[in-house]
């Protein structure tokens, strides 16, 4: 087989983007995601636009027996993982520190760190094996600076970025290459998620600039996962024209 990408959180937002951009370019794919039936769609689709093998594996990166039974278990011909795409991750609620969720700060964290570590380990030993590949990790703006009733999303995504440096150093003596990508404002479903259904709420985040896109974000992880074997880009923030941080948005 040629080359191997594994992708969490791929039936919709970055996930499915970045699976789309690696298998228009000929990689074969590795998607995960809870929904069976919308992932094993995506499974069909890019398989029949690009001509590439595509395994579906239906799990929830929170639950760490189910991702160490599926990818441990990868038939012999994908193991040979290349990248991994750490991307499944939500952000839940917008409320002050006193009056969050604690459900939604544990699905968080459960998600977004816990998750990224279950994945990340899981595919190690396959990648510890051959002597390279490459892990990249999406973490968000959030982990640059904390904004107000972010919390522990931001928490999270702080986290992200540390254990990505983790893994960058300890992962060296295996030729690993570990990339921390941050995007800032993208208009996918992650506002409705985050406002829990709520459309006008979701919408309102991305009036009156022009926010970047979920292919903006793989044609990224596609640079940073094709360069020379010797280059590897460690931390990357990217930003619509109109943001300079999570904090200053530009309206008009």
């Amino acid at each position: 087989m040629s080359r191997i990408i594994l992708v969490t959180g791929a039936t919709s937002g970055f996930g499915k983007a970045i699976a789309e951009k690696f298998a228009a370019n000929g990689w074969h794919c590795i998607i995960t995601g809870r929904r069976a039936g919308r992932l094993n769609e995506i499974a069909a689709a890019l398989r029949e636009q690009h001509a590439v093998n595509v395994l579906p594996l239906v799990f929830d990166v929170q639950q760490k027996e189910a991702v160490f039974a599926q990818i441990t278990n990868l038939p012999e011909q994908w193991q040979h993982i290349d990248v991994v795409v750490n991307n499944a991750g939500l952000a839940l609620g917008r409320d002050s520190f006193e009056m969050a969720d604690l459900a939604d700060w544990e699905t968080m964290i459960d998600t977004n760190v816990k998750g990224l570590l279950y994945v990340s380990k899981a595919v190690l030993p396959f990648m510890i094996a051959r002597k390279q590949g490459h892990i990249i990790n999406i973490g968000s703006t959030a982990a640059k600076e904390v904004y107000p009733n972010g919390n522990v999303y931001c928490a999270t995504k702080s986290a992200v970025e540390a254990i990505s440096k983790a893994q960058r150093i300890d992962l060296l003596q295996h030729k690993i290459k570990v990339t921390a990508i941050h995007p800032g404002a993208v208009e996918t479903a992650f506002s409705v998620v985050r406002f829990k259904g709520d459309e006008a709420k979701a919408k309102a985040v991305y009036e009156g600039y022009k926010p970047l896109h979920a292919a903006d974000i793989a044609d990224t992880c596609y640079y940073c996962a094709t360069l020379p074997q010797h280059v590897c880009i460690n931390d990357l923030v990217i930003t619509c024209t109109a943001q300079a941080n999570s904090l200053f948005t530009y309206k008009g």
